[in-house]
């Protein structure tokens, strides 16, 4: 999943348990810790093995089902010291659901499911064909999926984009657009306090 993928569905999930659970819409200040969660083992263990080639792929440490629980438990700890458990709770959905999104993309390309990328050390991925850096990977891979949106053919992946971004788009709108500055002018006072 591309960056932007794994955001929007951290959103989706976090927005759905918090109307479920709150019976509110998210927080600026959620959004924006859900938001790095749901790109962080990418910002991990992508450098690691592209750029540093500490690993053979971009699945090892942070994307670990035996790693992400003490991360996971390590933050809602922090949070909960804190004080702000809300926060725990955002970092929580946001960095599962980047790992539950790997393991069920490659079923959206016709691949099926692959929870074999969340199995480090037990099970490490194969080694890339080829000697590309970080930036020249990303150029590759974002040049390759531009492609496929340009053919503009219906296919699995294209739906699922346009589902993805069209209903999380319409979610965020209704939540009220956290994580965008509203104007002070514009605000009561107490709606001021909500938004954060």
């Amino acid at each position: 999943m591309w960056p932007w993928e794994h955001l929007a569905f951290g959103y989706l999930c976090y927005s759905l348990t918090i109307h479920l659970v709150r019976r509110s819409a998210p927080k600026t200040h959620e959004v924006l810790v859900l938001a790095v969660a749901s790109v962080l083992p990418d910002l991990v263990d992508k450098p690691l093995s592209w750029s540093l080639e500490v690993f053979p792929s971009g699945y090892s440490i942070a994307h670990s089902v035996f790693v992400a629980p003490v991360i996971v438990a390590l933050m809602l700890g922090l949070a909960g010291w804190r004080r702000r458990l809300r926060y725990g709770v955002a970092f929580a959905i946001g960095y599962c659901s980047h790992l539950v999104g790997d393991v069920i993309y490659p079923a959206v390309l016709g691949e099926g499911l692959k929870p074999e990328v969340l199995l480090w050390p037990v099970v490490e991925m194969p080694a890339y064909e080829n000697d590309y850096g970080l930036v020249e990977r990303f150029l590759v891979y974002f040049s390759e999926y531009l492609e496929m949106l340009a053919e503009l053919e219906f296919s699995p992946v294209l739906a699922f984009e346009l589902v993805l971004v069209v209903s999380v788009f319409l979610l965020w709108v209704y939540d009220g657009m956290p994580g965008v500055p509203t104007p002070y002018w514009l605000l009561s006072t107490e709606e001021h306090q909500d938004r954060s």
